[in-house]
């Protein structure tokens, strides 16, 4: 068995392996469980281990942060609540929501979820070649722009 990650072209399959340490992992699984254990180390905060659907969750202030291991699709989704799109007053929200977007969220950006109308700010990483540094600053950039902008938001859209 190789410690060296795999070709990325390689239609072997995904790269499981952290490139800072050359850890491979045998799955996305277990990948996501080892960098939560050291988030949760660094952060001195406690996280439980991803569930049998692929997820867990953590704060960050005032926000809460899904994180959800998409096997199927390959993908990191995270995910933050925010507020209920408002009643009134939707195409200024709209344009703030997408002005803060294009800057103000760095690797994340603010969503809305049709069936719930509710917004959220997500992330979307590619699991295959996810080192511990990329993880940890989605992680950190999703709960920072969710726990700067959801009161800030409420207070001048109101809450829903």
């Amino acid at each position: 068995m190789s410690t060296r990650p795999h070709d990325a072209s390689n239609p072997a399959g995904p790269v499981y392996a952290d490139r800072a340490t050359g850890q491979v992992f045998p799955d996305a699984t277990a990948m996501v469980n080892t960098y939560l254990a050291r988030f949760a180390e660094r952060a001195g905060t406690p996280l439980q281990p991803l569930d049998e659907n692929g997820y867990t969750q953590t704060r960050k202030g005032s926000a809460t942060i899904g994180l959800n291991v998409l096997d199927d699709h390959g993908l990191l989704l995270l995910l933050a609540p925010v507020m209920p799109v408002p009643a009134v007053g939707r195409e200024a929200f709209y344009r703030r929501i997408l002005e803060l977007s294009f800057l103000t969220t760095a690797d994340a950006a603010f969503a809305i979820d049709a069936a719930k109308d509710e917004v959220f700010v997500r992330a979307l990483r590619r699991l295959s070649g996810l080192d511990y540094e990329e993880f940890e600053d989605l992680l950190d950039t999703v709960g920072r722009v969710a726990d700067d902008w959801d009161d800030a938001l409420k207070l001048e859209f109101g809450k829903g």
